[in-house]
Order: C-alpha cells, then structure tokens, then sequence
C-alpha cells in the first residue's frame, strides 16, 4: 500500500516526488508507514491523507474520536490482530462487520478479519493515529479502582514500624512485598500514565495519607489511602526505585523504568523526602513517546519562532531559557538540539538528570557527590573539540563565567535559568558575579516561558465577553469588539475539568544593540522590558492574550500563569 499510496498521492499533485521520496528515506529509517511518516514531516495532515483514501477507494471516512465503539465487536478480534493489520473493528450490522481501516485496500486484512469472525467485513477509512490511540483505549486493562484493591484487607496486617528512630528492617520488606500493597503501588503509577499526570505525589500527615497527581500543571487529590500504610507504600516505591529502604532520615533519588508493551517504556523519576509524618515521595513522569520536539507543535508565534531559530544556528553565543521548575524549559532545548542534531556537528550536554536519551548526542549525567558537577563538565567539554554544548542550569558564578568564555570562543552554549521573565535573566547573571560587559558579549537571546492548559477541544464552548474583565488583564480596546471567549464546560474526555492538555507561551527577547547599552548603563529590569516591548518583543501576558484570541485557552488561565506587565 505504501508505494501505491505515495504514487496516488504525487500524481494528484497532492505531494511532490522529492516530498515523497524524503518521506521514504524516514520511512525505513523509523520503521512506519509512509502515511505517518508524510505526517509527521507536514507535508500532508492525516485528515487529507484519510479524505483522500476515503475518495479514491469509494469508503466512508471516520472520526474515531467521536465514535462510541461497541464493546461486543471488541471482542471478536485480538488486540495483535488489530495492531499488526492496523484497524480496530468498530461495530456490526446484520451479517457485517465495520472495520476502521488506515489502508482500505487491504485485502489480506479484511481476509483475515472474515476467517476469524466469520463475517462479511465492510472497510471505512480512518488515519492510522487515530486507530492506534483507539486500539490503545479499547483494549486498555479498565482503570484500577483503589476500592477494588483494599476490598476484604485487614488494615491491622499491614503497621509497621512507627515513627521511632529504630526500623525494624525485615517488617519494613514484609509490609512492602504484602500483596495489596504492590497491587495498590502499581495502581497509583498506571492510573498516573492513564490520566496524562506529570507528577506523583504521595504524602504523609499525621491522621491521612494523600495521593495527588499533577495533570496539566495543576494538583488533583487522587486518593486518600489508610494512614497506616504510609511506611509501606514509601518502602515498596523505594525498593522498586533502588533506594535504601532504612534510610528515612535523609533525602534520596532514584528511578523507576516501567515496560507498559508495544515497545513502550515509563521511566519515574523518585524523590524521597523525610517530613514530620514520613516520607514523602515525588515521583516526575517522563514519557519519551510524549516528547514533542517539533518546534513548530510547541506554541511558538511565528516571529518569536524565527528569532529563536536565527540564534540558535548562530555558530557562536548564549541562548538562555528561563522559567519555573515544570515550565517546559526542557522541551524547549531538546527540540532545539533535535533541530541543530546533525553529523557535522559535536553536541555535549550536562544534565542533571538526563531526562531523555537523544541519539546522536553526547549526554552526560551530573553526580555532586564525585565533584561532577556542571562546572566540571564544561571544562571537560572544552577538551572535547564541541561545537554546541548544552548545560542543564547556570546556579553560580564559576558555571555561569565558564559558560560565558565557552559562548565567546567560538561555541553555542544553550542553558536554562530560573528567573520570573526574560528581562530579569539580566539581573541575574549580574548577581552571580558576571560582569555586564560579558553578558552584552555572550548572550544572543533570552527565551521566558510558562505552560497554559488548553480549553478541552470536547466541550469548547463560546462565552459573553467580560468586556471589564478583558481591559483589566491587558486586552486593548480596539481588540475587544473581534475577540471571542470560550472555555470547556467539563466532560469525560478532560475529566471535568474543561482543560485538556496544554501550550506554551514565550517570550523571546533578542538582544538588540539599544538593549545591550542600557545593560551597560545599569538600567533597571523594569526598563529593560519597556526597551523590549519597544522593540515588538511579546511578553509573556501578551503571548498568552494571543492564544485567548485564537480561542486556545482562557483568561483564568493567563492570569494564573503570567504577570501583569505594568
């Protein structure tokens, strides 16, 4: 089909022969279909894909995502077979079955289909994301009930040791191998994947324990487990992260690697944290199969986009991005590492930790406790004939002045700071230590970004507009009258929420000669942002404001992520 497909598609000018060939090369190289691969390389969306097959085959299209599928046609095919022909059976008529199918010309499929079940198999078109996220959904395992789990379990079994100094350590292992615990610790991890989390947080209290995840940016209470299992639940998620189970006076970090199938892997990063009532555990999802490194999928305005691009291929330099801890700084860099990722270039990275492995980079992970420290590295990436180099935060001076002599010797230096917006990242550097003529010399661009939730694409719905509201969080007049309010009244889908996922907004400030005189003049950060916006800079709040007016998120939203500007 992937021949056929691409041949159809060039002849009707749909895509071009160098597109497609391109798309080949990705094909083999990533081992997907060429539907995908054109895709994901924009050279065509999957709808125009799905509509195009849908007319060339003479077969109804399909919209999986508002298909309610029915459960007993689920049953009469596998989930391998669904996975390997690439369709999801999606309800019966009669003596026929309707199979969603991302390549309707598949007769093997639909022969295979029809011996199986021994129905007439009746195809309809839909994009192969589309299916593979319905096969996924389908046949899921359903969601694990906390209740469920604690059914019939005698509490009384599972005290140990109280908050005395002396552990028995055997009672400790005994708790946290007893069955309910593992099934209730495996309950807290995969819901946590289901429902999209970032975070874990399980915490101890003097009367509760509490169960919370971080689902787009902000706490939802999950559970509240019996207090008496507080000790358990820490020592199962310790031993499964590697950690030492005795220790409870001391802060530790580990990790946990989870293979969910399908070549899919989780890894949980673990903090453990002694508090008055326990420990209390962090566990930071990182899922690679997530990660978006499409700078043009991240939220970027076009200009914003086009300035952090022209400095990011600069051949020598600074780029900083700042922001929160759980702003996205992350992404941000390795969708600019995975742009600059070519083989006539030397990337080293210093990280702490390595959140994911990029292939072709040289990443390196930070141990304090040995003197590796980000400091070190940078030194040692010097000797390593670099061309980019990448380090995971500046926090002081010696960082910070290695960095800045990296950046004026003929390399790319990209970091992340910790700072509330673009133009304080001057202030900054100059508290370290950093003299303003280094600062001027180094940095090309500063990058600030926060992560806003998306309105629910599901239950997006159009409001009156707040004219005072909208004038009090910096929409201008003239604006007011062409801006339309929406936001998710709540559904299944975003968990009543009326927020499913969400964008970033930037604020990209290159650093033009008037901004460089007045850091050399002492100017106050409050000036240095007038200069900015002078120069037609979008401050955070404005970035925000913009994704309002497209109707992406809401003013709530901006408000609580970004600060005024005057």
């Amino acid at each position: 089909m992937s021949n056929r497909l691409g041949e159809l598609l060039v002849r009707e000018k749909r895509i071009s022969l160098e597109q497609l060939r391109s798309a080949q090369s990705a094909q083999k190289d990533q081992n997907v279909s060429l539907g995908y691969a054109l895709a994901k390389m924009g050279y065509i969306s999957d709808q125009e894909i799905t509509d195009f097959l849908s007319q060339q085959y003479r077969v109804q299209s399909i919209d999986l995502s508002e298909f309610e599928i029915d459960q007993e046609v689920l049953k009469l095919i596998t989930a391998d077979v669904c996975n390997r022909h690439k369709i999801i059976p999606v309800s019966r008529a009669g003596s026929s079955l309707i199979v969603a199918m991302a390549d309707p010309s598949n007769l093997h499929a639909i022969d295979d289909i029809k011996f199986l079940t021994g129905y007439n198999v009746e195809p309809v078109v839909a994009s192969e994301p589309a299916i593979m996220s319905a096969i996924e959904s389908a046949y899921s395992a359903p969601e694990i009930s906390y209740d469920d789990i604690m059914e019939g379990f005698d509490e009384e079994e599972i005290e140990v040791a109280g908050d005395e100094d002396d552990v028995n350590l055997l009672d400790l292992e005994r708790a946290s191998e007893d069955a309910p615990v593992i099934r209730l610790c495996n309950a807290i991890l995969l819901n946590a994947i289901k429902k999209n989390a970032s975070d874990i947080h399980v915490e101890p209290y003097e009367r509760k324990l509490r169960v919370r995840y971080r689902v787009d940016g902000v706490l939802q209470e999950e559970m509240n487990p019996p207090a008496k299992l507080k000790n358990a639940i820490a020592s199962r998620l310790k031993i499964m992260a590697s950690l030492d189970i005795a220790e409870r006076r001391l802060p530790q970090d580990g990790r946990i690697k989870l293979k969910l199938g399908k070549g899919r892997e989780m890894d949980f990063r673990v903090s453990a944290l002694p508090t008055l009532w326990g420990e209390k555990i962090v566990l930071r999802l990182l899922d690679k199969s997530n990660l978006q490194l499409d700078m043009t999928k991240l939220g970027f305005e076009p200009a914003a986009l086009d300035a952090f691009k022209d400095n990011i291929y600069r051949p020598y330099g600074m780029v900083l991005v700042t922001g929160p801890t759980g702003s996205g700084k992350t992404t941000t860099l390795y969708s600019a590492l995975a742009d600059l990722n070519k083989t006539d270039v030397n990337i080293s990275t210093a990280e702490d930790p390595v959140e994911f492995n990029l292939q072709g980079i040289n990443q390196v992970q930070m141990h304090e406790d040995i003197g590796l420290n980000f400091a070190a590295s940078l030194r040692s990436f010097l000797r390593q004939d670099p061309d980019i180099i990448m380090v995971g935060e500046i926090r002081d001076f010696e960082t910070a002045e290695i960095a800045v002599k990296a950046a004026l010797t003929g390399h790319l230096v990209l970091s992340t700071l910790h700072t509330n917006d673009a133009p304080s990242t001057v202030t900054r550097l100059l508290n370290m230590g950093v003299e303003p003529f280094l600062v001027t010399a180094s940095v090309n661009l500063v990058l600030a970004q926060r992560l806003a939730r998306k309105i629910c694409a599901d239950c997006r719905t159009e409001l009156p507009r707040d004219e005072k509201a909208m004038l009090d969080v910096g929409f201008t007049e003239d604006a007011i009258p062409n801006t339309k309010m929406y936001k998710g009244v709540g559904c299944r889908v975003c968990n009543d929420t009326g927020y499913k996922g969400r964008i970033a907004l930037y604020e990209v400030m290159p650093f033009s000669e008037r901004l460089k005189d007045m850091v050399l003049q002492g100017c106050s950060t409050a000036e240095l942002k007038v200069e900015m916006i002078r120069d037609g800079v979008k401050s955070l709040r404005m970035s925000g404001l913009t994704k309002v007016a497209e109707g992406t998120t809401t003013i709530d939203e901006v408000v609580r992520v970004t600060a005024a500007d005057h």
